[in-house]
């Protein structure tokens, strides 16, 4: 048992030794963070997380300002930003927009929740409403700029990271709309051509529509001022030199929000933009994922050692005994294939199906069908290449109980963190977090899916690669390897193409190319959780069922939901 304990002992440590910085960094200085609801114009409930420095009070009201994550993303996306406009005296209310978070859905419903929220900050006693400052990443700009449309009188300042005014999403910008405007647009932006209408991100300052909103008929030089503060016209562009998902987590970005801020707001707490403590959030919210998965592993061998679990006890029996070529070749070819069928994949799911009472969301599904119909193909490749038998299976009742109590001992360690710290689990892309009732509607719809491929994928990885008389070391890293090496491979050529000539080698698709940032920690944290649970059973069916629950888990409750109560069972009915 002494394995199983350790590793259970020191996943706790971590989540809740994580837990505790991250909680320290958000509330230094006396500041309060609430996790908060109020209702929309129509009923809906809104989600939010707000930050109240210790000097804001109805006495003595504090500038506010409205922070709203982007697609697919949730409030504690924001904490960089709300954690340093917070230690500047601003009360920050972070959005979870419509059908995102712990928002009613449908998504992109009730101009993205950015009304309601901004409705509910100027209602806080402890905030100057007279005083506001909007803020939003990529969609998020949309909800801000929503809120900005919809109370034209109600804001003083607004932010766009990584966004624009305009087509698809947001009214028209122009030399006086929106009021004092700031543009971070980061030099590797992968949403160039969809927000300023210009192919790389770095020929922003070009853009006809950004010259228009800046009052301007020629180029937009960056870090000059346009326009007048006082008047409310003033312009500013501002480009880091990151990724579009890069904005959350740099010094540059969020200093230039805050600094924008004490240039049009009003009071506060002025602080120089280096001086920035978010960071240690972020480690603090890692380090506690780490041992999220860490107290997987030590949950499911204290389980397996209990005599209920005696029947999933085995010794792995792999038919292989060399690393020949064929081993390689089923190593490379495995690991690239449903990177090469990514984007085709994921396209074909956008397009066969829709939000429906079923299929509530619409990058979930899109996974599932990649994911399904990658399964289709390890099994037709193991019949035409006469894969080795079967590896040992496991009593089906024991396994499910066994794969449920694990994850359920992580799900209990992420709502710790939530009573007591006010955090989730994340660092840059990579979020979990606990799920609303309707994401966890979607959660039992996507688990099914999810757990075949798992089955199919991890039962044909251990089929064919293990090899007879390899240690630990060798079997993570396979197992790993083999799952998370055609992203890595993926991502290493579309990055590295943007950063040598500005754009990507996937133009076409830029949302799906951030969506697969999350493929590589996922797959890799699979890879091991697989293993582990292979070798201490001999069967790949218990790592699959767990990495299913975790897999589908972590999707639902981290994306958008387009289906709503009301809205007719199937689109078009």
């Amino acid at each position: 048992m002494g394995k199983g304990l350790i590793l259970f002992a020191l996943g706790w440590a971590l989540v809740l030794g994580g837990g505790w910085l991250a909680h320290k960094v958000q509330t230094a200085g006396g500041i309060a963070v609430s996790d908060v609801r109020f209702k929309g114009p129509k009923g809906e409930t809104m989600s939010a997380l707000l930050y109240v420095p210790a000097a804001a009070t109805a006495a003595q009201p504090a500038p506010g300002v409205l922070a709203v994550h982007g697609y697919i993303n949730t409030r504690e996306t924001q904490d960089g930003f709300a954690i340093e406009l917070a230690r500047r005296g601003y009360v920050v209310l972070a959005l979870d927009q419509t059908g995102h978070g712990y928002s009613d859905p449908p998504a992109f419903s009730n101009g993205f929740g950015g009304p309601a929220g901004l409705a509910y900050l100027r209602s806080l006693p402890m905030v100057d409403g007279g005083n506001i400052g909007l803020e939003g990443h990529s969609m998020g700009g949309w909800t801000v700029l929503a809120a900005a449309k919809a109370m034209p009188g109600a804001y003083r300042a607004v932010v766009l990271e990584g966004s624009s005014t305009g087509a698809p999403f947001a009214a028209e910008g122009d030399a006086a709309w929106p009021r004092n405007l700031a543009v971070v647009f980061s030099q590797y932006d992968e949403f160039a051509k969809l927000m300023w209408g210009v192919d790389r991100a770095k020929d922003v300052g070009s853009s006809p529509k950004l010259a228009k909103v800046f009052g301007t008929s020629a180029p937009v030089v960056a870090n000059r001022l346009y326009g007048s503060v006082d008047l409310g016209t003033a312009r500013i562009l501002k480009t880091p030199p990151v990724t579009h998902p890069g904005d959350h987590i740099s010094r540059t970005a969020i200093g230039d929000a805050t600094d924008w801020f004490s240039r049009t707001l009003r009071g506060g707490a002025p602080r120089v933009a280096g001086d920035q403590t978010w960071i240690w959030k972020e480690v603090g919210t890692l380090i506690a994922f780490g041992g999220f998965v860490i107290l997987l592993l030590g949950t499911f061998d204290l389980l397996l050692r209990a005599p209920l679990f005696a029947a999933l006890r085995g010794q792995p029996a792999p038919v292989r005994t060399a690393r020949d070529g064929r081993w390689w070749a089923t190593l490379i070819v495995g690991g690239l294939i449903p990177a090469i069928t990514y984007f085709p994949f994921m396209a074909l799911g956008a397009l066969l199906l829709p939000p429906s009472a079923i299929f509530r969301q619409t990058v979930t599904s899109q996974i599932m069908l990649w994911a399904l119909l990658n399964a289709a193909i390890v099994l037709l490749l193991g019949l035409l290449l006469k894969s080795p038998r079967p590896a040992a299976r496991s009593p089906l009742i024991p396994t499910l109980a066994i794969a449920v109590a694990t994850v359920a001992m992580g799900y209990l360690a992420v709502w710790v963190s939530d009573v007591l710290f006010k955090t989730d689990l994340r660092f840059f892309v990579l979020a979990l977090k606990l799920p609303a009732a309707h994401q966890c509607i979607a959660f039992l719809i996507y688990l099914a899916p999810f757990t075949l491929f798992f089955a199919v994928t991890l039962g044909a990885l251990h089929r064919n690669l293990a090899i007879a008389g390899d240690g630990a070391a060798q079997t993570y890293l396979s197992a790993i390897a083999a799952l998370a090496l055609g992203f890595a491979v993926l991502l290493a050529l579309d990055y590295g193409w943007l950063f040598a000539t500005g754009a990507l080698l996937t133009p076409w698709d830029p949302l799906d190319t951030v969506i697969a940032m999350q493929f590589l920690p996922l797959m890799a944290i699979v890879g091991a959780i697989s293993a582990f649970a292979w070798r201490r059973t001999g069967s790949a069916l218990p790592g699959a069922v767990i990495s299913a629950l975790f897999v589908t888990w972590y999707i639902t409750a981290g994306t958008a939901t387009h289906w709503a109560d009301g809205m007719p069972f199937w689109p078009g009915l």
